[in-house]
């Protein structure tokens, strides 16, 4: 394991570990230090440290948070108890995932549902979400700025529409 991963990060393969969710926040301190994540899949345990919390935040190292995943895995007992909204009204780099939609029964179309109907999110925030997911993507930054225009281009129709 140790050849692979040295390998790994020699090649700078993206490294993208599930931390934070079963597990405290330690979890998360282990891959930020240990594996040298590029991003978190879940995180939603990082409340607990508020050393790691602002360390999150001060290097905007975004966390996919997956809230019908989180639910059904007994994480939180219902939307309301998920902190879904504090993590991003205390400015953390977050994007929103359906972690595995066949398991869990949903889809990127439905956690989106949920920020509005669940978590109160604007539309600007949903455009911002969904810009957050674009800039926390692996793809090349040419590719990325061109997506992120896309999107841009496509939150200005809809808002013109509403």
């Amino acid at each position: 394991f140790a050849r692979s991963f040295e390998r790994a990060l020699e090649e700078g393969l993206p490294r993208v570990p599930h931390a934070g969710e079963t597990s405290g926040p330690e979890s998360i301190w282990a891959a930020l230090r240990q594996l040298h994540a590029d991003r978190i899949g879940h995180g939603v345990h990082c409340l607990e440290d508020s050393g790691l919390v602002d360390h999150l935040r001060r290097h905007q190292i975004p966390l996919e948070i997956c809230p019908t995943s989180n639910i059904r895995l007994g994480v939180y007992p219902d939307y309301a108890a998920h902190p879904l909204r504090e993590l991003w009204d205390m400015g953390l780099m977050i994007s929103v995932g359906s972690d595995d939609p066949p398991l869990f029964g949903t889809d990127l179309n439905h956690e989106y549902e949920l920020l509005v109907d669940q978590f109160d999110f604007s539309s600007g925030e949903l455009e911002q979400l969904s810009l957050n997911g674009v800039r926390a993507s692996f793809l090349e930054d040419d590719a990325k700025l061109e997506m992120e225009e896309m999107f841009r281009t496509e939150f200005a129709q809809l808002r013109g529409q509403l």
